[in-house]
């Protein structure tokens, strides 16, 4: 009579199990789902730091390349509501990555700027964030590069009318 499995026995057996996908094998949402999670598990192992997440690292380069921005105006540019930008702009700034200023004339808007820590970090994590997007390059194809960025921001884009956000340049859609 065999012997019963022990408990990490038993576990490693559960994750070789086939797992039957149902409808969500057709999903496209699905998929993005699987695919941004894949990109994020990449890029927090390549740069070794699993609390530094790519969406930080958007924060960081909005930050950057639009210095004075309004937290609202970056919120409609990475598409996140403001309950989740709050939160990640306090991490940055305890960090001490950013800086928030008010803004004369009105009290509830901050412009964002980097620190020169920030403007380091962003430094290191650019090189990081290209050696990653070389790898996807690779592996989508550089010749079906623009098409696939296309076809994102298509959806993007029709999902944000549906709903009233702004579309994949910050621009309001109708």
């Amino acid at each position: 009579m065999p012997k019963p499995a022990k408990p990490r026995e038993r576990e490693v057996q559960a994750a070789q199990e086939p797992v039957r996908f149902g409808p969500l094998a057709n999903y496209i949402g699905f998929h993005l789902r699987r695919a941004q999670t894949a990109s994020f598990q990449a890029v927090a192992h390549r740069i070794g730091q699993a609390d530094f997440t790519p969406g930080l690292y958007a924060l960081l380069t909005l930050i950057e390349q639009n210095p004075g921005i309004t937290q609202t105006a970056l919120s409609r540019a990475d598409g996140r509501d403001k309950s989740s930008l709050t939160p990640a702009l306090s991490g940055l700034q305890k960090r001490g990555l950013i800086r928030r200023e008010r803004i004369a004339g009105d009290k509830r808007s901050y412009a964002l700027h980097l620190t020169p820590a920030g403007s380091a970090a962003a430094a290191a994590l650019h090189r990081h964030a290209q050696a990653h997007d070389d790898e996807l390059d690779r592996i989508i194809g550089l010749e079906h590069k623009a098409q696939f960025i296309r076809q994102l921001r298509r959806i993007v884009s029709a999902l944000s009318a549906d709903t009233g956000e702004d579309g994949p340049d910050g621009e309001a859609q109708p």
